[in-house]
């Protein structure tokens, strides 16, 4: 895809690279011309721009791209005033970042197609990965179901899903398994791997280092590991 980023902070920055590490045509926009020569050998393209001039979006290709994101994160109005002007000249996706509660309810009354909050949803996210010791990840669905990345207990390697009775003892499904396979470079030579296995059955046998990722409940996934230790490595 063609994603413009306007808007180089740290989370824009980041946003950036990563888009474009992962293989989309990523255009990064920021009106700080070192945060351009610092990015600009790790995206397809880096303009120096001022946000709040309407003419400037001239430079941008905002009528042949997928989506723009709206990184902007000072809190003087710059990221609203982008958005608008960015929604005036193109009809690609736009994503918005609200750094306060009135720039969130000037970007829903806009009709943006989506508002992010990257602090506040970091720390949500942090925080229920605090909340629910022993787990390394977690990706909420709503208020009461989320998708939880858990080290494999100790107790359970060797054994096979349908064994450990996770949906009947625990109220738990298992969405999928992350697990070290051995791999060859092009050298031949041998490096660990991590893979996804796929859509796992009752007979998949559960391996150490295993990283399970299970959809269910926040208290039968803090009950879960309350009374199942992780795999210590040993």
């Amino acid at each position: 895809m063609k994603i413009i980023v306007i808007g180089l902070g740290n989370f824009g920055m980041s946003l950036a690279i990563n888009l474009s590490e992962t293989g989309n045509e990523v255009i990064a926009t920021d009106i700080d011309p070192e945060k351009i020569e610092l990015i600009k050998d790790k995206v397809a393209h880096a303009v120096a721009f001022d946000a709040k001039n309407e003419n400037a979006y001239q430079a941008l290709p905002l009528k042949n791209t997928d989506i723009v994101v709206v990184a902007i994160g000072e809190k003087n109005g710059v990221a609203i005033m982008s958005t608008a002007i960015v929604k005036k000249l193109t009809d690609a996706r736009i994503i918005s970042r609200a750094s306060t509660s009135l720039e969130d309810t000037i970007l829903k009354a806009m009709g943006v197609d989506q508002i992010i909050h990257p602090e506040r949803e970091f720390a949500e996210r942090f925080t229920k990965t605090i909340n629910l010791s022993g787990s390394l990840d977690n990706f909420e669905i709503d208020n009461e179901y989320l998708i939880s990345e858990l080290a494999l207990p100790a107790k359970m390697v060797g054994k096979t899903i349908d064994e450990c009775h996770f949906r009947e003892n625990h109220n738990l499904n298992i969405v999928t398994i992350m697990r070290e396979e051995e791999g060859r470079n092009i050298f031949r030579r041998k490096y660990d791997k991590k893979e996804v296995i796929g859509m796992p059955t009752p007979e998949t046998v559960l391996r150490r280092g295993d990283i399970l990722f299970v959809f269910g409940k926040d208290e039968d996934i803090k009950s879960f590991l309350q009374k199942n230790g992780a795999d210590d490595g040993n």
